[in-house]
């Protein structure tokens, strides 16, 4: 991941800039946001992800403001892209796939408004692609979206222990994801559609 962002940002450089420009990025929150990270990695088209917070009025939010659920953010993964190799929609069928829609109350283990659903759009064509998308999943399912569809603001990055933490600490997230109930979850809710 790192090795790409280097690679594109060396091209722009020599390229005049066209190659970063090309990129485009999105926030999502599906709870704690560790376990979006992996998923979008292994998206080709994504160069990079980045743990944060978003939705809150406090600058510069710490993981601990946050966490206590009185900063008004949500943990959320900023995923920078190449809108030549993966689309919004893309983008946004992972996520559907990696969240209980389903819950207001957090996400799986993790309970509280920093740790609810959403999706955070930056343009008219996200908005109406996430809604548009929101209500295909409900008349197909059958049940009752609780995941918000955002206007985008402030992305703070996390601090720089949570960036990559399921690569930094892969036992420790193991244990965390397991303990939490999210695959078990995930399984009841998507099936064979799961990404984990």
């Amino acid at each position: 991941m790192r090795f790409a962002l280097f690679l594109t940002l060396l091209l722009s450089v020599f390229l005049g800039g066209n190659v970063a420009a090309q990129t485009r990025d999105a926030v999502f929150a599906g709870g704690c946001f560790w376990c979006l990270e992996g998923p979008y990695d292994a998206l080709p088209g994504v160069i990079e992800t980045q743990a944060g917070y978003i939705g809150g009025k406090l600058p510069n939010p710490t993981y601990e403001d946050v966490s206590s659920g009185t900063s008004g953010h949500i943990e959320a993964m900023r995923v920078v892209y190449d809108p030549d190799k993966v689309d919004f929609e893309k983008l946004l069928a992972v996520f559907w796939r990696n969240i209980d829609p389903t819950d207001a109350g957090g996400q799986f283990c993790d309970r509280g408004p920093q740790y609810r659903s959403a999706i955070f759009f930056g343009n008219e064509a996200e908005e109406a692609l996430a809604r548009a998308g929101k209500a295909k999943l409900e008349e197909a399912r059958g049940f009752k979206i609780a995941t918000e569809i955002l206007s985008r603001t402030e992305f703070y990055a996390a601090e720089e222990y949570h960036q990559d933490y399921y690569k930094k600490n892969p036992l420790r997230y193991h244990f965390y994801r397991q303990g939490c109930g999210r695959d078990l979850r995930l399984k009841q809710i998507w099936g064979a559609e799961t990404k984990p």
